[in-house]
């Protein structure tokens, strides 16, 4: 007889429930790192929620991909390089309630990829030591992985 997990909506409405009802949302980051220890950081451009704030790149994990595969996609499209999943370590997460929405965040850390880092949307680019990270401005779900980007790096 094959082993069958649980129903997935029930996980869904168990994931809800524990989340105050809100919707889970998936999203992976990275810290690109470069040859100086320097990560880097892109700020939220206006007309988008916390605009102005200081974010690890990434996006949102679309049904069917990992997250891996989300963060190949995203920056190739917000950044334009390309990055392959060998090249990704899962570092930390971050799982923090915004008022609409939960968002579960795996971090990976890179330090090899092909290109030149550019804001393909517009938004501006910093390289910076993570020691100097708490001075920036960032989104409440990324200011506490930089503790442990700092130790790592």
């Amino acid at each position: 007889m094959p082993i069958t997990g649980p129903d997935p909506s029930c996980l869904n409405a168990e994931i809800r429930a524990n989340a105050g009802g809100l919707p889970i949302v998936l999203v992976s980051a990275v810290a690109l790192v470069d040859a100086d220890g320097r990560v880097l950081l892109a700020e939220r451009p206006a007309g988008k929620s916390m605009a102005g704030l200081w974010e690890f790149p990434g996006g949102k994990v679309h049904e069917g991909e990992t997250p891996e595969a989300a963060l190949i996609r995203e920056l190739k499209e917000e950044l334009g390089i390309d990055v392959t999943a060998s090249c990704l370590a899962a570092i930390a997460f971050a799982s923090h309630t915004y008022d609409d929405f939960h968002l579960l965040m795996p971090l990976f850390a890179c330090r090899v990829w092909k290109g030149e880092p550019q804001g393909l949307e517009g938004q501006a680019l910093q390289w910076i030591r993570p020691v100097r990270m708490g001075d920036i401005a960032m989104p409440p779900a990324d200011a506490p992985l930089v503790a442990t980007l700092r130790d790592l790096i």
